[in-house]
């Protein structure tokens, strides 16, 4: 295991990031959310391993499995059936019932196969949805990470603080 896979070696590597990000929400008065697959709560975790972070994160939801998704974020059962879990449509499904369901101004979600199971044709172990965004628009970007497990829900931890500093900012 590498060491960067540890989980209190990840927040510190991440705690810049999630400084920039707290700065940018607090600049603009905005708080923030996230709903999680893969990264099983990382994201909120990097997020509130900050001092004050209460200030600007809101919530997070895990929702590892379908029904969870369902459940907690009104994914459509149908939409996971047509699309799978690991998906555009569910990545932007998730967050936008994030939206619907948290008092802020930006969600992000991310679903994936972390590995080093569950593969399926043409959605290798590696391939993560992120989706991020506002009430005004979500995006979603399909990222392929190298690695073992951890070093998947690592990167996908990364990139979900990046697309979010970057959203985030005026």
């Amino acid at each position: 295991m590498s060491k960067v896979a540890e989980p209190h070696l990840l927040m510190s590597v991440l705690e810049p990031l999630v400084r920039e990000l707290a700065d940018a929400l607090r600049a603009r008065g905005w708080r923030m959310a996230s709903a999680e697959s893969c990264t099983g709560g990382l994201i909120a975790a990097a997020c509130t391993t900050v001092a004050g972070s209460s200030d600007w994160f809101e919530c997070g939801f895990v929702t590892y499995s379908n029904a969870a998704k369902t459940a907690l974020l009104g994914v459509p059962a149908a939409l996971i059936q047509a699309h799978g879990a690991v998906s555009e449509e569910v990545a932007r499904a998730m967050a936008e019932g994030v939206l619907q369901r948290a008092p802020v101004q930006l969600v992000v979600a991310v679903t994936g196969i972390a590995g080093p199971t569950g593969a399926v044709p043409g959605k290798p172990v590696g391939t993560v949805w992120l989706a991020w965004g506002t009430p005004a628009r979500v995006q979603a970007e399909r990222l392929q990470l190298p690695g073992e497990r951890s070093a998947v829900r690592g990167a996908a931890v990364r990139c979900a603080l990046q697309r979010l500093v970057q959203a985030a900012r005026p």
